[in-house]
Order: C-alpha cells, then sequence, then structure tokens
C-alpha cells in the first residue's frame, strides 16, 4: 500500500534579537529631542531667561548683602558659598517645574504624550526620553551660576569639571520626581501647593542659603531623606575639591531617589494615559 509523503515541514521561526538597552531608546529619545529642539528654537528666550537671571539676582543679593556680615563658611567666602548653593538651585527648579508643569500641560491639554504613545513607544520610553531632555538643560543652566562664582573667586580645581556631570543626575531625579507629581494632582493649580509645600522647605533645610550645622539636630536627621541636600553636598564638595568617602553615601542616596522616581513616573503616565 503506497504511502504519500508528508510535506515537508516548514523551517522554525527564528526569534527576534532581543533589543539593546540604546536601541530600545533611540527612536523616542530622537523623536522627543528632536521636537524639544525645535521648541527651544522658539522660546529660548523666555525658558533660559528665568533659568539663567534669577539664581544670579539670588547670588548677588544674598553674596552681596550676606557676604558683608559673614566673613566665611567652612573656610570659603559666603559668596561662594551661596554660588555653589545657586547650581543646586538652579538645577532643582528647572528640572522639578519643567517635569510638573510642562508635562502636566503637555498630557492634559495639549494631548503630546498621546500622539507620542500611539507610535511604537511605551511609557518608559516616554518618560525617560523626556527626562533626560530636562537633565541636559538643567544641567546647563546650573554651570552659569558656577561660571559666575569662579570670576568672583573660586578658585579652579579638577573635581570641579564633575559638577555637570552631578547637575544632570540631579536634573533627571528631579524631573522624573516632577512628572511624577503631575500625574497625582487632579489640576494644575495643585502643583503650585507642591512647590510652596514641599520643595520650598526642602530647599531651606538642604543647607543652600545657611551652612547646615546651624539647623536642630533633628532637622539633621531629616536631611538623611532629603534629596535637595545630598544633591547640595556633592555640587559643594566638588566644586571646593573636596570629595570624599562620605560623598558616596550622597551619591547612593541622589540614584535610589532618582530611580524610585523614575518607576513611579513610568507608573502614574501608564496610569494616565493607558489604563
Amino acid at each position: 500500500m503506497s504511502q504519500t509523503a508528508s510535506p515537508p515541514s516548514a523551517p522554525p521561526a527564528e526569534e527576534a534579537p532581543p533589543r539593546l538597552a540604546a536601541a530600545w531608546l533611540l527612536p523616542a529619545l530622537s523623536a522627543v529631542w528632536h521636537r524639544e529642539l525645535l521648541l527651544f528654537r522658539r522660546y529660548w528666550l523666555a525658558t533660559t531667561f528665568g533659568s539663567l537671571v534669577e539664581p544670579l539676582i539670588y547670588m548677588a543679593g544674598f553674596g552681596l548683602g550676606f557676604g558683608a556680615l559673614i566673613d566665611a563658611v567652612d573656610g570659603h567666602s559666603y559668596l561662594e558659598f551661596i554660588g555653589t548653593g545657586m547650581v543646586v538651585t538652579s538645577v532643582l527648579f528647572s528640572s522639578a517645574f519643567a517635569g510638573m508643569f510642562e508635562s502636566y500641560n503637555r498630557r492634559r491639554y495639549q494631548k503630546i504624550y498621546d500622539a507620542i504613545l500611539s507610535q511604537p513607544v511605551d511609557a518608559g520610553e516616554l518618560v525617560t526620553a523626556e527626562a533626560s531632555w530636562i537633565a541636559v538643560k538643567s544641567a546647563v543652566y546650573g554651570c552659569a551660576p558656577l561660571a559666575v562664582t569662579m570670576a568672583v573667586g573660586l578658585p579652579w580645581t579638577p573635581q570641579i569639571l564633575l559638577v555637570p556631570l552631578i547637575s544632570m543626575v540631579s536634573g533627571f531625579a528631579f524631573g522624573v520626581f516632577g512628572m511624577w507629581v503631575s500625574c497625582l494632582v487632579p489640576a494644575m493649580d495643585w502643583l503650585r501647593l507642591v512647590v510652596s509645600g514641599v520643595l520650598t522647605p526642602l530647599v531651606m533645610a538642604a543647607g543652600v542659603f545657611f551652612p547646615l550645622g546651624s539647623l536642630p539636630g533633628w532637622l539633621s536627621a531629616v536631611g538623611l531623606f532629603n534629596p535637595i541636600q545630598h544633591c547640595a553636598e556633592l555640587i559643594r564638595h566638588a566644586a571646593f575639591g573636596s570629595l570624599g568617602a562620605a560623598d558616596l553615601g550622597h551619591t547612593a542616596a541622589l540614584l535610589v531617589f532618582g530611580a524610585l522616581s523614575w518607576l513611579l513616573a513610568i507608573r502614574g503616565m501608564n496610569r494616565r494615559l493607558i489604563d
């Protein structure tokens, strides 16, 4: 009895190789950066003026005012102390404000994030691409008060080259924190409450305007959970050329804060835009 030959089986389909991290992020990164550069070319003066000039005004006011009353802080002139503190505030507010207000506006009113997610892009790529732009921009803004501080007497040290890198990492962390907060509030006006009730007290307790030694002991303990304080310590130590083993703890705290905020921001964007 003749047997019919069975048709040859199709070769097994090859699995697509997993995408590398850079290839996974590159499409969203390039798209977001292209859009941001187009917007920045049009509105660069309005967005840059406040981020650059306001810290310099505070620096001049505090430096010339309190500088006449305070001889030195930790072996440095008060103008150098407040100048490095203005690097912190410049990075913080340019990144946290962008993360809160700009991302809320783009998600809620302009529907830009809906358009981005209609492409083969997920919330993680969107958050990472947006925060990367915020990080680079805030690091550039932070260099302005640092350059002025160097011009008025801050000596150059090799460690000062780490200030832009610390500012970029901090800007990313504060940016994704702002994006997460923007997903929590029911209306944009609530973000002003976050600025006044959360960010401003944290700045005042971070040693930006005065040394931490003048604070009560319990505030110093609370400062261990204040990411702005860790940012200020890293930037000051790098600017003064005094980075040491203790700064590994500040770095770890800032990285943990950034990673946690990044995960929360992705979860919040998924909840607001997809779920």
